[in-house]
């Protein structure tokens, strides 16, 4: 069997949410939103997981799901440090958030040999999503030189949180589903049949509710990391007078490399609904939205 690997970006501080939201039970037996998604990963057909944690959640984390998991699936764990800098660089005095989506799978480099998906950990995506990047995975045929890459294409009305706004890789997608663009975009709410955010002056847009967007469910070969790698140095050398909120970001580094000839992204696209913990007020929801899963008989009642 192909070996794959499931990643799992747990270094997020929750600050739009108050707390380590990562490992907020939400499920009837305790679980957690990652439970789910190590459970569908594995059914589709996923044999390894890579958690990426910060040093100062790694105790509690591998005693709230790592230690279980490891009975299921074999285990890494990876740090991304805000300190972890290409040499000859070092860490703005008063910067005190990681640098974001990109680096946090950059702390991946020398642990993944395999073909490997990249979620978000407080994110539920759905059975669907799991399967149609896992086949990709294993089924894929890459160029020389460009980078072959596929990504979950969810419905941007299905992501939507009812008490606040979010931000999306809203996509534009080509009639064989082949990314054009991805645009990063904050403050997307709802506005009655569609959506509505802000443009980086601050105007207000109108974006269709049926759009394709990420949501960091991404499938990448190994080599990848080496591009990312290379590309985390060019993004700190130009970041200067915005080295305290600068973030390296994975949607804008493959928008980059689509944009340039590089990479090739297969958008796969989904209706499943996401739902997650954005925000303290989501919790509720997302516990009845699992107990309903778990009554129509699309989960055990414990998973592990």
């Amino acid at each position: 069997m192909m070996k794959t690997a499931l990643v799992i970006m747990a270094a997020g501080l929750g600050s739009r949410y108050g707390g380590i939201k990562q490992l907020e039970p939400v499920g009837p037996s305790g679980e957690i939103i990652m439970d789910y998604s190590i459970y569908d990963a594995i059914e589709a057909g996923f044999n390894k997981v890579v958690f990426i944690i910060r040093k100062d959640l790694e105790q509690d984390f591998k005693e709230v799901i790592g230690n279980r998991i490891e009975k299921q699936i074999e285990v890494e764990y990876v740090i991304q440090d805000i300190e972890d800098l290409p040499e000859g660089y070092s860490k703005p005095e008063d910067r005190t958030k990681p640098w974001g989506t990109g680096q946090a799978v950059l702390s991946c480099y020398g642990v993944l040999k395999e073909p490997f998906a990249v979620i978000n950990a407080d994110d539920y995506y759905g059975k669907e999503a799991f399967v149609t990047i896992h086949n990709y995975l294993i089924n894929g045929k890459q160029e020389p030189g460009i980078y072959d890459i596929c990504m979950a294409g969810f419905i941007l009305g299905n992501t939507l949180s009812d008490n606040g706004a979010v931000t999306r890789g809203v996509c534009k997608v080509d009639e064989q589903g082949m990314l054009i663009d991805i645009t990063e975009t904050a403050g997307i709410v709802r506005n009655g049949e569609t959506a509505a955010a802000k443009d980086t002056n601050g105007n207000t847009i109108e974006l269709d509710i049926n759009s394709a967007v990420s949501m960091n469910l991404w499938g990448f070969t190994p080599d990848f990391l080496q591009e990312l790698k290379k590309g985390f140095t060019e993004f700190l050398d130009g970041i200067q007078g915005n080295e305290l909120k600068a973030e390296y970001l994975l949607p804008e580094v493959v928008g980059k490399l689509v944009k340039e000839g590089k990479a090739k992204v297969h958008v796969l696209r989904t209706a499943d609904i996401w739902f997650g913990v954005t925000y303290k007020e989501d919790k509720e929801k997302v516990i009845k939205s699992f107990q309903e899963l778990v009554n129509k008989g699309l989960y055990p009642a414990k998973l592990f």
